[in-house]
């Protein structure tokens, strides 16, 4: 199952790579660096997450609820406060669907996550 996620994962992020640059080609508005960076966040974020509710595994069924609830929760902060932060420092300058396209990328990671996680829990119990 990890080598799976990974695979999952990485191949996310090449995808979103991918779309991200012909985002900006068609749309040069969109902040490729700003975009890239919650790409990587969020694979990062999610990594850590899986790493997060696999030691949860072997204990109760209500660790690894606790597990996968602490790292939604976890993400869905730092993400947050990821974005405050640009939207503060960039009021000037901010272009606003860029932010709906980060929360995309955070829709796409945490569905990603969320299927793989439910997955794995259903072939250890």
């Amino acid at each position: 199952m990890k080598k799976e996620f990974i695979v999952t994962f990485v191949t996310i992020f090449i995808l979103l790579t991918g779309g991200l640059l012909l985002l900006q080609y068609l749309l040069p508005k969109y902040s490729f660096a700003l975009l890239e960076t919650g790409n990587v966040i969020m694979f990062v974020l999610s990594l850590g997450a899986y790493y997060m509710v696999t030691r949860q595994l072997d204990r109760t069924s209500w660790a690894f609820i606790r597990g996968v609830s602490g790292a939604s929760v976890f993400k869905l902060m730092v993400c947050l406060t990821a974005m405050l932060i640009y939207i503060v420092s960039n009021r000037a300058t901010l272009y606003k669907p860029s932010i709906f396209v980060l929360f995309g990328i955070y829709a796409i990671y945490t569905a990603s996550e969320t299927l793989l996680l439910s997955k794995l829990a259903r072939t250890v119990k």
